[in-house]
């Protein structure tokens, strides 16, 4: 593990029983809150592109929003948000999912990608995978090209990848 990485980990916060009993909530709020471990959370997020091409850096509601912004930004790409069913103003796709206390619909504008684009997928936590895995088939419904996805936090254990299929995942902090 970087030594970033580590810097990061040591400054997430646990939370158990959060949002409900027997989930241990993973509190990034206290690397928001300082401006230079939220620049190392952001630089080591655009670090995963890898030197690729992106026209578009999508963000899963609310949390990756913080992060897929100033990534699109360092990248000179555009941002696209995924939001929770009803939110977004225009024409959507949308998505069921499980996560891992309840179901949800996550949407994409219908025209917030072009045929053949590239995206990287930029969310604050890998869980199981549910919310990632929807994120990845509406990005893909819109014939765009999934380069990679980019996490804050991956919670290992929970195995949130193997929904992933074949898009190259990364993680700055692996629990």
């Amino acid at each position: 593990m970087s030594t970033i990485s580590q810097l990061l980990r040591d400054n997430i916060r646990d939370v158990a029983d959060f949002p409900k009993p027997g989930i241990l909530f993973k509190d990034i709020s206290t690397i928001l809150s300082h401006p230079e471990l939220l620049r190392h959370s952001v630089n080591e997020l655009t670090a995963t592109a890898g030197g690729e091409k992106i026209d578009k850096v999508v963000g899963i509601d609310a949390r990756g929003f913080i992060f897929a912004a100033p990534v699109a930004l360092n990248l000179d790409a555009g941002f696209v948000p995924i939001r929770k069913q009803g939110k977004l103003p225009w024409q959507t796709h949308s998505m069921a999912y499980s996560l891992e206390y309840g179901e949800n619909v996550v949407e994409i504008h219908q025209d917030a990608i072009l045929p053949g684009e590239r995206v990287l997928l930029v969310d604050d936590l890998l869980a199981t995978g549910g919310t990632a895995a929807a994120a990845v088939k509406l990005i893909r419904q819109l014939d765009a090209e999934l380069v990679a996805a980019s996490f804050l936090i991956e919670l290992s254990d929970l195995n949130g990848r193997k929904l992933l299929g074949d898009t190259p995942v990364n993680a700055v902090v692996s629990y």
